[in-house]
């Protein structure tokens, strides 16, 4: 058997606790308006897409390269925008948000564009994908956490 293929089977099995591990935060996030009953719901979920879209610009400093941070801080402030637009507007753009967040994660973890993070992207996009679908899910059924 090759080095790579036993490479990416270690790779594959070490992605099980980050992506286990992603599972439970997400179901948490989605679930963040209820240890918040002072605010809207749309807002709590509004406010958890900006932190996860930020922790992007930490890694960016730990990398140290002026272009990644530039990218990083511009990409969070996209997010930082989309999730201020959902507040007066519609919760279904935190589920966006989310998705998109998740696919900038897929896209991080396979070309690795900030160094450093290993296991963070399949982590963070398992966060984002869980809490997208059940803040969705939340939305169509009136559930109390939704926006």
């Amino acid at each position: 058997m090759s080095s790579t293929a036993v490479r990416g089977r270690r790779d594959d099995h070490g992605l099980r606790t980050p992506v286990a591990w992603g599972v439970v935060l997400g179901v948490l996030q989605a679930a963040a308006p209820l240890a918040f009953p002072w605010l809207a719901p749309v807002t709590v979920h509004a406010l958890g897409l900006t932190l996860i879209a930020a922790v992007y610009v930490g890694f960016a400093v730990a990398d140290g390269r002026r272009h990644v941070l530039v990218v990083e801080v511009a990409v969070a402030s996209a997010f930082v925008v989309l999730a201020a637009a959902a507040v007066p507007g519609s919760g279904w753009l935190v589920v966006i948000g989310l998705v998109g967040h998740g696919l900038k994660d897929l896209w991080q973890h396979r070309t690795g564009f900030v160094a450093g993070t290993r296991w963070w992207p399949p982590f963070c996009a398992t966060v984002d994908v869980v809490a997208a679908a059940l803040v969705a899910v939340a939305i169509t059924t009136g559930l109390p956490v939704a926006p």
